[in-house]
């Protein structure tokens, strides 16, 4: 396949290409797109036939489930059955980087949901998906645009090295604002009335979401890894995700003695470190990926992907990080992280 890469830089002005990607979308192929959080591997999110593209472009399990994204909040209404905490929800965070679980409703195909009931709805805050968005008139299934498990894609480079040849289009919008994916919660209900459950912790964290919503349950699998058998119930849930080829190892305690432990490991062992911004003056240039201050978890966050791939591309035989915190936008960070390190936590 070839794939055309055009470049965006006025959403407003340039609705010729706007038209052209979208005429692609609702022909059954595929666009890629940027988003506040990463870019998105866009197919019609109606067709059985486009979401089975997608998982085939991404070489992503079919049990897997999609975000359709949406151009206006209400829309969601057509795709699913929302009701006053979705409303809520909406009206606090969107549009935005949260994306909400809902029942779906039968025009959607069960190879967009990953053989669920339920489809997750987001209606993301950026200049150029929302005028694609407006330019279609149906829903895009947009998984993130790499390959599976791969580190996820901050910038049209990033897409192109992994899937060009695999898509229709690629548009080129520029670096992505946050970085990580979107927040994911699912609406449940008990004997007590409604609440969420968190699936993948984001840019809009727990105490942001406590605001709207006075009960959110975390999901085991935000920290830990499914349990045997146990299906994904959105996406990011899988063991290892967002993994750079060389192995990545996470390093656990007290500040100076991780120090400590870089500098033994860089006098010793080919390694590629993503330190913080206080820790270069103590370190070796070589291989050394500044990922922002201690505190700058925003920078963090930005960055995380984009340097995971830069460090598979030197000659590390492995790669370091350090263990986040699990506070506020640290709890995306941690989730992250021990995916793509495959849960291999060092304790120093």
């Amino acid at each position: 396949m070839q794939t055309k890469v055009i470049r965006i830089t006025d959403s407003i002005t340039d609705g010729t290409s706007l038209k052209e990607a979208a005429d692609i979308l609702r022909a059954g192929g595929l666009v890629v797109f940027p988003t506040e959080t990463v870019y998105g591997l866009g197919g019609n999110g109606l067709s059985q036939a486009a979401a089975e593209k997608i998982y085939e472009a991404k070489g992503r399990p079919s049990n897997n489930p999609l975000i359709i994204h949406i151009h206006h909040p209400a829309e969601a209404d057509k795709y699913a059955f929302a009701g006053d905490l979705y409303n809520r929800l909406a009206a606090a965070f969107m549009p935005g980087p949260l994306t909400v679980i809902l029942p779906k409703r039968d025009c959607v195909p069960y190879a967009t949901t990953g053989g669920l009931d339920t489809v997750a709805v987001r209606c993301p805050d950026h200049p150029v998906a929302h005028a694609l968005l407006k330019v279609c008139d149906f829903p895009v299934a947009a998984p993130s645009a790499n390959l599976s498990g791969s580190p996820s894609p901050t910038c049209a480079d990033h897409v192109i090295a992994d899937l060009s040849g695999r898509v229709d289009m690629i548009i080129d919008g520029g670096e992505c604002e946050i970085g990580l994916e979107s927040t994911i919660v699912k609406i449940d209900r008990d004997e007590k009335g409604e609440y969420l459950t968190l699936l993948r912790p984001g840019a809009i964290t727990y105490d942001a979401l406590t605001c709207v919503c006075e009960r959110v349950v975390i999901a085991g699998a935000v920290l830990e890894q499914l349990k045997e058998g146990e299906r994904p119930l959105s996406p990011g849930m899988m063991y290892k995700h967002y993994a750079p080829k060389i192995p990545l190892v996470l390093l656990d305690g007290d500040p100076q003695d991780v120090l400590a432990f870089l500098q033994k490991e860089q006098a010793g062992k080919s390694c590629a470190i993503l330190c913080y911004d206080e820790e270069t003056t103590a370190l070796k240039p070589e291989n050394l990926f500044l990922v922002g201050t201690r505190d700058d978890l925003a920078t963090q966050a930005h960055t995380l992907f984009a340097y995971l791939r830069e460090a598979d591309k030197t000659n590390a035989k492995i790669i370091y990080a350090h263990l986040p915190k699990k506070d506020g936008l640290g709890l995306a960070l941690y989730n992250r992280l021990i995916r793509a390190a495959a849960h291999t936590i060092k304790k120093i």
